[in-house]
């Protein structure tokens, strides 16, 4: 083979060495805390026996699967469960007043929570995909509906799980950059994140029962029934539900749960709530006890002692089989049938809710024009 071939494969075989290398360490950074420094973190959980996670509620039955038919399932998805038309966005406008109680959902979990004049970022992912891998995984319906730097200052970053849709590395440092924001996060979390380059001052981590002082906020970890990782072992860090509360208003922030009991105790350990964020989508029999269906959010909402209901968790990222707009309309009409007052915010909308449920605009479901005669709802 003549010296010149032998130079080009060389170097073609090198180069793509290097990409997969790249690729490995980017993914691995992604990953975020190494196993070792997990189980440590664990090691200080009464809820971690032998430096696992667990619920305190035994798994509920599931369908039999085999791998081949769990693929069948994901590739073949409805293709109802992506929205027949862009969805609206509302403008965000950087404001610097702050309310007593106010509301912008960003799009699936993420919201940013003003209570009692500190603002609280709950969740935040501005990411393309839920995926450690680049081009790779549940991809977003919508853009954000506004840029991390016009979102501005904000006074806590609030995590409730490791998840993918829930903790995004490049939004995580881009807020430790960009902010002098607290991290608050359920146990073990916060090693992802010093291993992102937060500085470990500015992170706080909370156990199931834990107080945490911040901001002048007084944020309670609480149970709920779910399961984290973000490699192929599970339950390696907490996942929790927070309850936040100021000097005169409290928000519950669900997080991602299942339906559990733990939803009475809080309400009434901690309730009432002014505000509850609760998830309404991804549900499915293949996980019948870590998330909650629309009917089941509802039924949590009134358990908790809510006054306003926001459901979060859907229309960002097709993560379930369902149709794209049948997590909102179930929760309406649940919600219709126990009397619970809704906020339906678009993507980006704020809603100042100072004023209490009256406060709620009855702008009604805005997702109804985006679905055609034909489309099923």
């Amino acid at each position: 083979m003549p010296r010149a071939i032998r130079a080009l494969l060389l170097g073609a075989a090198t180069a793509g060495l290097l990409a997969v290398a790249g690729l490995g360490l980017h993914v691995r950074r992604n990953m975020g805390a190494r196993r070792a420094t997990l189980r440590r973190a664990a090691h200080r959980s009464p809820h971690a026996p032998g430096g696992s996670f667990a619920n305190r509620e035994p798994g509920l039955p599931r369908p039999d699967l085999t791998v081949r038919q769990l693929a069948t399932m994901l590739l073949s998805r409805r293709p109802d469960g992506v929205p027949p038309a862009p969805i609206p966005l509302a403008q965000h406008e950087p404001r610097r007043e702050r309310a007593a109680l106010a509301a912008t959902w960003l799009g699936h979990a993420s919201v940013l929570l003003e209570v009692d004049g500190r603002r609280v970022l709950v969740d935040p992912v501005w990411s393309e995909r839920t995926s450690p891998v680049p081009r790779f995984g549940p991809r977003r319906l919508h853009p954000p509906p506004a840029t991390l730097a016009a979102i501005g200052e904000v006074d806590v970053v609030l995590l409730s799980h490791d998840h993918y849709d829930h903790l995004d590395r490049p939004t995580i440092t881009a807020l430790a950059r960009g902010t002098g924001a607290t991290f608050v996060a359920p146990i073990g979390v916060g090693a992802h994140l010093r291993s992102w380059g937060v500085p470990p001052a500015r992170i706080v981590e909370g156990d199931w029962d834990d107080v945490v002082e911040v901001a002048g906020l007084r944020l309670t970890c609480l149970e709920c029934r779910h399961f984290s990782g973000r490699g192929f072992r599970r339950n390696t860090t907490q996942w929790a539900a927070w309850a936040v509360a100021g000097p005169d208003h409290a928000v519950y922030v669900a997080g991602d749960t299942g339906p559990t009991a733990a939803h009475g105790r809080t309400g009434a350990e901690h309730g009432p709530f002014d505000l509850t964020l609760l998830p309404v989508g991804a549900y499915a029999d293949l996980w019948p006890d870590i998330h909650t269906t629309p009917e089941q959010a509802v039924a949590a909402h009134v358990d908790l002692g809510g006054a306003v209901m926001l459901p979060v968790h859907w229309a960002t990222f097709v993560l379930g089989f369902h149709p794209w707009a049948e997590p909102a309309e179930r929760t309406v009409a649940d919600a219709a049938a126990r009397d619970v007052v809704l906020a339906l915010p678009c993507p980006g909308e704020r809603l100042d809710l100072s004023n209490g449920p009256r406060a709620v605009p009855d702008g009604g479901p805005w997702w109804r024009a985006l679905v055609t005669p034909s489309s099923p709802r």
